[in-house]
């Protein structure tokens, strides 16, 4: 494959520059749908429930079918792109993610609205590993990290404007509005999509035997795997028969898959490609990514409105700066590419990450606003700083059906790290809260000096206010329980940020295999088909 970069060099020469630009502000505006709804959805359970009748079991599954059907397709897109053609592939996805959505908010049950999500996630899946590709096809080489920074944006900045939009939108209108705000959104983006991209684009010359087999088998070891990371926390994890259930079946199925795909001739993922050293050094560090940019959205959020008691607009709103930052970064990333390495970039952006993390070990009960937005701006400014550099250092030298297998693995495994860091970290706060807990109970006794003081001090404090005596001692008590939970759990919350930090910090290593600098050619043949 020596002559990859020069054959996508001559795929965009074939399309003129404003065509270029028409067809990235397209498939931005399918990411950020996509991305988006991950997010938004999860405002709006509350009110979803009330108007459903649904339990908060059955309103869970809005969120877990839709990630699950998205996590079992995104590794397909590279064979449905190489049967069909980006252009058709994508279209019909934008095409199915719109009309689902509408059809989501006519829902007039809870069973009509999970189906629906189902079918809404698996319209979904395209909508970043088939745009990415795309992107890499139609843009000549040398313009590729100011169009990837472009496109990132929108995998960026969407997780953290999903909650303040869901959270403005719930409160001024309804719950199934923040589906029909897809609506305009996706006809636009099917229009330029088909429009502006070429018929053949991306499609083989021959039809490719369909491998049923490989993709039931993905489907099983994925869907299982999810449910199980979806699931897990609230079922006690192997407590519970359900999630023993769906660990055997994901072990059966990915270790199947596995098999049976590494001895096909034309399996539905194409695993050999993960041959490619830099591709595998990028998948392995997306997975970190995608631990740290959805576990940390999502375990801030839950710290300020559990411990901080703010709403959900209130904290998408204490979380925006960091959007705006990654945005900036990205942009910025695309002009340092042209005089830094891949490398040097990566490796300024995690050591940076890593210090916003450790920064947030410095939580406490009383913080809020004003002591986060640094943090927050340094932690968003080093996520945009290194998605333009990962994605290109893994993905710039592949073509064909390499690059949709190259650009599907890459983002499932971004996906997939974030599933896990989700579902770890919030195990992990769950439990350590509890020791934490555990431990400062032990040292509040009646025969703590200080303990005492306070006790007495609450007990008085309560009395003034007319409270008979024991009462006030009750509610003293309850006082002191709910700032050692407090406590405990701050101190939880602290440990998890670290961990990421740590976690980043590990992944140095990886930029060794990283080809050094965007302009090199570093592909081989062998990953051709």
């Amino acid at each position: 494959m020596a002559d990859a970069p020069a054959s996508l060099d001559r795929d965009a020469l074939s399309y003129s520059p404003t065509q270029r630009w028409i067809i990235l502000g397209a498939v931005m505006l399918g990411t950020l749908m996509q991305v988006i709804d991950t997010s938004i959805v999860n405002v709006a359970i509350p009110q979803m429930m009330g108007t459903l009748g649904a339990t908060l079991e059955q309103i869970s599954w809005v969120s877990t079918g839709y990630i699950t059907s998205n996590v079992i397709l995104i590794p397909l897109t590279a064979w449905f792109s190489a049967r069909f053609g980006h252009r058709n592939y994508l279209a019909v996805s934008i095409v199915i993610f719109t009309l689902t959505s509408l059809l989501c908010g006519l829902s007039q049950s809870i069973g009509q609205l999970i189906f629906f999500r189902i079918l809404q996630g698996a319209g979904g899946a395209a909508l970043i590993s088939t745009a990415q590709a795309t992107i890499f096809t139609v843009f000549p080489r040398k313009q590729q990290p100011m169009a990837q920074a472009m496109f990132g944006i929108g995998i960026m900045v969407g997780p953290t404007v999903g909650p303040t939009l869901g959270g403005w939108i719930t409160d001024n209108y309804s719950w199934p509005w923040v589906f029909y705000i897809n609506i305009p959104v996706g006809i636009a983006a099917t229009i330029l999509t088909m429009v502006n991209i070429h018929p053949s684009q991306g499609a083989e010359s021959r039809i490719r035997k369909v491998d049923f087999a490989g993709m039931g088998m993905l489907a099983v070891g994925l869907g299982c795997m999810q449910i199980m990371l979806e699931k897990g926390n609230g079922e006690d994890w192997f407590q519970s028969s359900l999630i023993v259930w769906m660990a055997i079946l994901m072990s059966v199925g990915i270790t199947a898959f596995l098999i049976w795909e590494l001895r096909i001739k034309e399996p539905a993922v194409n695993l050999r490609i993960l041959k490619d050293r830099a591709l595998a050094a990028g998948t392995t560090f997306g997975t970190v990514v995608g631990f740290g940019l959805f576990g940390g959205i999502f375990i801030l959020p839950v710290f300020l409105q559990q411990i901080r008691h703010y709403s959900a607009e209130q904290t998408g709103w204490i979380i925006f700066p960091g959007a705006i930052a990654s945005a900036f970064a990205m942009g910025l990333t695309g002009r340092l590419m042209k005089h830094l390495p891949a490398r040097t970039i990566l490796f300024v952006a995690i050591v940076g990450f890593a210090w916003s993390m450790f920064l947030l070990q410095k939580l406490t009960t009383d913080t809020g606003p004003d002591q986060l937005f640094w943090p927050l701006v340094i932690r968003g400014f080093m996520l945009g700083l290194m998605q333009v550099p990962m994605s290109i250092a893994s993905l710039s030298h592949l073509k064909g059906r390499a690059l949709g297998d190259g650009t599907a693995l890459f983002n499932l495994l971004r996906q997939l790290g974030g599933s896990v860091g989700i579902a770890y970290l919030s195990t992990r706060i769950t439990h350590e809260a509890y020791i934490y807990r555990s431990v400062m109970v032990e040292h509040v006794t009646a025969y703590t000096p200080a303990a005492t003081e306070r006790f007495n001090t609450l007990t008085q404090a309560f009395m003034a206010k007319g409270a008979p005596l024991e009462i006030a001692k009750s509610q003293a008590a309850a006082v002191i329980d709910r700032t050692i939970t407090g406590q405990a759990q701050v101190m939880s919350f602290s440990n998890a940020f670290v961990f990421v930090g740590i976690m980043f910090l590990f992944t140095l290593p990886l930029l060794l295999l990283f080809h050094n600098g965007v302009h090199h050619t570093a592909p081989r043949s062998s990953h051709g088909e």
